[in-house]
C-alpha cells in the first residue's frame, strides 16, 4: 500500500467494491449505514486522506454538538496525549456529531484563563477545562453556568457548586497511595518531600494533605519536609530537587503532586541517585515509564486518559440535551499504577 492509500485500498480494507465507497464519499445514491460505518471505519483505519468527509456524510443526519476543551501546558506529553484522546472519543461516537475545539492555557492566570474562556464560549455549546481555583475563574464559571453554557472540570477541581460537574481521580487516595508506597519501600525511617504545582490547584493540594495525613497517622516515625512549589515546570523542579538533595543528603525520596517531573528525573540521573531514591510521580509518559524502565522511579499514578474522554463527552452532551444539572456532580475515575515490573 502507498504512503497515501486509494480508494481502491480503502475499499479492499472495508470489504465492499469501488463504486460503494464513491456512493459514500459523494452521496449519490443511498447505501445501508453498517455499509457507510463500515466504509468510515475504514478509512480511520488506513488513514485515508477523505476521512473527515467520510464522517460527514455517515453521520450528517445525527444531532450536532460543539465541545470546548481548554487545557494546561501545551508542551507536556500528558497534556497532548489528553488532547488527542478528546479527539478520538469525538471521532468514535456514532450517536452524534461532535465539533471539538481545542486549547491550551500556557499561562494559567486568572486573566489567561478567562480570556480564553470567553473565546471558547462563543463557539461552543459546553467547556471543559483544567484550572486553578480562582475567584475569577469561579465567576467566568457562573456567567456562563447564566448564559446555559454547562463547565466541567478536569482532573482538579474548581467552582465548587457551580460547575455543572468534576471528572477525574480520586485525589485523596492518589496522595495516600504515593505516601503508602514510599512508607512501604523504605528500608528505614527518614525524610520525605513533596512537590506540588500550585496551592490553587485543589487536585494538588488534596494529594499533598492525603500525603502528609498519611504519614501522620500511619508512619509518624518519618520526616515529611516542607512543601515545594514548582509551578509544575521542570525546569524549576530540576533546579529545586538538586537544592533539596544538596540540603538533605538524607533524603528519602520524595512526591510529585503535580507536574514537572521530567525535572526531577533529569536531577537524580544528573547526580547518580538512580535506584537510590524512593520516587513517585503522575502520569505515564515517555519521560516516566523510561524512569520507571531503570528505577529512577518507584511508582506512577496515572489516569485512565481515554475513559476521562468518553466520560467527559458523554456527560457534556447529556448537559447540553437536558439543561444544568440542580445539583453539581462527580465522576470519579479509577486511577492506574504503573511499577518498574508492569510498564
Amino acid at each position: 500500500m502507498s504512503s497515501r492509500p486509494t480508494i481502491a485500498d480503502l475499499a479492499r480494507a472495508a470489504g465492499v467494491s469501488v463504486a460503494t465507497v464513491d456512493r459514500v464519499l459523494n452521496g449519490r445514491h443511498p447505501v445501508r449505514e453498517e455499509t457507510a460505518r463500515r466504509v468510515y471505519d475504514a478509512a480511520k483505519a488506513i488513514g485515508y486522506h477523505a476521512v473527515g468527509l467520510l464522517r460527514q456524510r455517515v453521520f450528517e443526519d445525527l444531532p450536532q454538538y460543539r465541545l470546548g476543551f481548554l487545557l494546561q501546558k501545551p508542551q507536556q506529553a500528558f497534556y497532548q496525549t489528553v488532547a488527542k484522546e478528546m479527539e478520538n472519543a469525538t471521532l468514535a461516537l456514532t450517536s452524534a456529531r461532535v465539533i471539538p475545539q481545542i486549547d491550551f492555557v500556557a499561562n494559567s492566570t486568572p486573566a489567561g484563563i478567562t480570556e480564553k474562556l470567553k473565546a471558547m464560549a462563543a463557539r461552543n455549546q459546553a467547556i471543559a477545562f483544567v484550572a486553578p481555583d480562582y475567584p475569577a475563574v469561579t465567576t467566568a464559571v457562573e456567567e456562563l453556568r447564566e448564559r446555559g453554557i454547562p463547565t466541567f472540570s478536569l482532573l482538579s477541581d474548581f467552582a465548587s457548586g457551580v460547575r455543572e460537574g468534576y471528572i477525574g481521580l480520586n485525589n485523596q487516595k492518589v496522595g495516600r497511595t504515593a505516601a503508602w508506597m514510599i512508607a512501604r519501600a523504605a528500608k528505614r525511617p527518614g525524610k520525605v518531600a513533596a512537590f506540588i504545582g500550585s496551592h490553587r490547584f485543589l487536585g494538588h493540594e488534596l494529594r499533598e494533605i492525603a500525603f502528609r495525613s498519611y504519614f501522620r497517622e500511619k508512619a509518624p516515625e518519618f520526616e515529611v519536609l516542607d512543601t515545594m512549589v514548582n509551578l509544575d515546570t521542570a525546569e524549576i523542579t530540576h533546579e529545586a530537587t538538586l537544592d533539596l538533595l544538596k540540603r538533605h543528603p538524607d533524603l528519602l525520596g520524595f512526591y510529585v503532586c503535580g507536574g514537572g517531573m521530567e525535572g526531577a528525573i533529569s536531577a537524580i540521573r544528573e547526580e547518580g541517585l538512580v535506584g537510590k531514591l524512593l520516587v513517585v510521580v503522575n502520569e505515564l509518559t515517555p519521560d516516566s515509564r523510561a524512569a520507571l524502565a531503570d528505577e529512577a522511579v518507584i511508582m506512577a499514578v496515572a489516569t485512565p486518559v481515554q475513559t476521562l474522554a468518553r466520560e467527559t463527552i458523554n456527560l457534556m452532551i447529556g448537559a447540553i440535551d437536558r439543561g444544568t444539572a440542580g445539583v453539581p456532580g462527580q465522576t470519579i475515575l479509577p486511577f492506574d499504577i504503573f511499577l518498574p515490573e508492569n510498564i
